[in-house]
This record gives structure tokens, sequence and C-alpha cells, in this order.
């Protein structure tokens, strides 16, 4: 078996990941590795925005529509560091070449999504995840000093007396290595590979909530999983194309079956997820239909072009027809309990992005959180492993580590996966039954 050691393994190369790169010391080794490629994170997919605070008195507006969405099961201190460092989180992406949509006078250009009392979500188009996580991406790519490895899994931890030690991961060519490191930050992404019907990536299946079950981590909330109420529907089952919350916030109407509007298109993604359902129940269809066309040619053309575009080559033109929708998994609010510096409860392991649940968006997130809540407590873990750095080589322990495991339990990838999905599918149905 192969070995390895540098000084930070970070799993996972979205955006989180790739801020907390680019965010740690440049005299640190670090390894990024991605099940997938890198292009094939959720992070690139999101299309609405990212909120910030737009003015000192937006923070009570901010914080309430963050807090009634969540159904007041926010961790309101995590809630206040995001809001808090939102507007230095968009400096920051702005001096790495992020390009968000800006008015006729050249100043930013907000728009409002779902359960938001005001306009303060910035854009790129519709495409705003990639746009966010192709510039951070190219920004790491210039680093000596960090190293980007694909198609490389892991499996689980190396761990000794709750301190961990690094990876144990499969290699493209299927060999199994081990990495060791001083520390580990899991951004591994969501749950949405578990689903049949999602919006994420298939290879996104939760990996780190299996392994932490396997070693006794902390997990909060992992029953809490997001739908989204407007994907594209398809008779072919797979990951579903996303209709932006903003295309709602805009102006875009749903009906029923009969040609009647049956709700409030604004409301929380959970509430109006209800009402979907209900309505399709009623109409024994499964979807409803959303119309774009009061926004405009031009609106939807500028703002919303990927969504045109994708909705075309289904057969949709919508400028002028309605399109059918139906929910589907979407986000992940729980996961791997975290501190406000990103600390898991297992030492020299780290969590950020979907993995983690720090607690900002408690029971149900609200519409571009995600990407702003991300980046914020990817800086901080980065700030925090900044801040001390290991005295001893640990190589010596983490070789030893790596040689007491049983590697004939890795050895069939099918068997384990499916074995970490029953493992996270009984603990989600089992917090649902105590709550």
């Amino acid at each position: 078996m192969k070995k390895q050691k540098t000084d930070i393994v970070i799993v996972g190369t979205g955006a989180s990941g790739l801020y907390a790169a680019l965010n740690l010391p440049r005299d640190r080794e670090i390894l990024m590795i991605t099940k997938d490629t890198v292009e094939n994170s959720d992070s690139f997919l999101a299309q609405g925005g990212i909120c910030v605070l737009r003015d000192p008195d937006d923070y009570d507006s901010f914080m309430e529509d963050t807090l009634r969405a969540g159904h007041y099961e926010n961790n309101r201190a995590a809630v206040d560091v995001m809001i808090r460092f939102s507007r230095s989180t968009i400096e920051d992406l702005i001096s790495y070449g992020v390009d968000f949509t800006r008015d006729g006078t050249g100043n930013l250009a907000y728009t409002r999504e779902g359960a938001h009392s005001k306009p303060r979500i910035l854009y790129h188009a519709d495409i705003t995840g990639r746009e966010i996580t192709s510039k951070l991406l190219a920004q790491v790519r210039q680093l000596p000093n960090v190293t980007i490895r694909e198609q490389v899994t892991m499996l689980d931890i190396l761990e000794q007396e709750n301190s961990c030690f690094g990876i144990l991961v499969r290699e493209s060519d299927g060999t199994l290595a081990t990495i060791v490191a001083d520390e580990t930050v899991w951004a591994c992404g969501g749950v949405g590979g578990l689903y049949v019907h999602s919006t994420n990536f298939p290879h996104l299946t939760g990996d780190a909530l299996a392994i932490s079950l396997l070693h006794g981590i902390t997990l909060e909330h992992i029953n809490y999983v997001q739908i989204h109420p407007t994907t594209l529907y398809s008779k072919t089952p797979g990951r579903r194309f996303l209709i932006s919350e903003s295309v709602r916030g805009e102006g875009a109407r749903l009906y029923n079956a009969a040609g009647e509007r049956f709700t409030d298109e604004v409301l929380p993604r959970d509430l109006l997820t209800q009402e979907v359902r209900k309505q399709m129940k009623k109409d024994g269809k499964p979807y409803v239909w959303l119309d774009m066309s009061p926004l405009g040619r031009e609106t939807i053309l500028s703002h919303f072009p990927n969504i045109y575009q994708h909705c075309l080559s289904e057969g949709y033109d919508v400028t002028r027809d309605w399109i059918p929708v139906v929910p589907a998994q979407h986000y992940f609010m729980g996961g791997v309990k975290v501190d406000l510096q990103s600390r898991t409860s297992m030492n020299h392991l780290y969590a950020i992005g979907e993995t983690s649940c720090n607690g900002v968006h408690g029971a149900n997130r609200l519409a571009s959180n995600s990407l702003l809540e991300s980046l914020i407590f990817a800086k901080r873990a980065a700030e925090d492993i900044s801040t001390h750095r290991s005295e001893t080589d640990v190589s010596d322990l983490g070789n030893k580590l790596a040689d007491q495991l049983d590697l004939s339990t890795y050895e069939d990838l099918s068997q384990l996966q499916a074995q970490y999905k029953t493992m996270i599918l009984d603990e989600m149905e089992r917090e649902r039954k105590e709550k």
C-alpha cells in the first residue's frame, strides 16, 4: 500500500475547499483530493447567487429572514458570524476576479429570492456558483504549495485517541493508499447521491457521515434535508436541473393543471414544496407548471441564459412556454457538527461546506446563504489551522495506524459504499423518529 505525507489534506475541491486552501499559509504543503473531476462539484451548479449584508441597517432583517426560514432552530452566533463577515468575503471574491452583475451605473446589482424580505443577493447571470468556483480554482492552481488529485475516493480516516492523522483513499487505478496529514479538512459535499431524484451530482454520498458514525465523531441534524420546490420535470431518473429561486423572486408564477395560481411563489423552500406537492396530488400529476414569461424576454436572456438554453434543449422556450417543475432533494442542512472555527469533535479534523453543520441554516436553508456560509467558515477553519503547527512529525504514527488497518474491509468498493449508505439512511431515520 502506498503511503504519503502532507501537512494538510483537504477532501473536496468545491468552493469551501478551494477557499480554505487560499487562506492557508503558503509554507504548508496542501493536498486536495476529489472523488470525480474538479468541475463536478455542486458549487459549480449553484445558480441563484450569494447573499450579502447590504448595509448596517439590513442586519436585523437579514438575521430575521435567516432565522424564520430555519424555523428558529439556527445557531444565532453562527448566523451572526456569517452576516458580519459577508461584505468582506464579497470583496475578497471580487479581488479574485469574480464578476458579479452590475447595474447601469456600475454598482453591484441585487436580486431577491424566496423568503428574503428585500433584495440582497449578488449574482452572475444564472451561473453564480460556476463563476465563483472557477475563479477560486484558477487562483488555487497558481499556488505552488497546493496539489490537486482527481478520481481519488476517501474510504476512512487514520485515527487514534480521538485525533485524526490523515485518511485512507482509493486511487484512480483502484489501489489503496494512505495520506498522513497534520490536519485534515472535510469539504466533501452533501448527500444527494443517496436519493433517486436530486439536483446534486450522484457521487456526493455523504461518506464523511458514515466515517463519523464509525469513529464516534459528533453529527447534528442529519435528518434535515432540503427539497428544492422547482426542478425541471423529467421521466428519466437522475440529477434534476434546478430552476433557480431567483426566477420566482423576479416574478415567475406557478400554476396548477387548470392554469390557476395556487400559492405564494416566494414562500420558504420547505413550505413551497409542501404547497407544490399538495397541488400535484390534487391534480393527479407528477408536476406543476412554472411560467417565466412575466419576467420578459430581455430579463430571461440576460439574467437566466443558462436556464433558457437548457430548457430550450428540452423543448421549452421559457420566454413563452410554461415548463413542468417538480420538487427534488437539493441541500443538506445537517452534517458533521462543528464550532465557529469549523472544528469537529475530533482533534485535527475540520469540516466545512455542506459536509458540516455549524447551525447557520437551522431546519431549512434560506436561499443563497449556502455559498456565503461555506466560504466564511472555510476561511475560519484555515485561520484556526494557521494559528498552530504540529511540533512533532506524525509520519511514524500515521504509518503505524495505516499498517494496522484491515484492508480486506475496503477491497470491495461497491459493498463499502452500500454499507455507508445504509448506515447514513438508518441514522437519518433514527433521528427523524426521535424528533
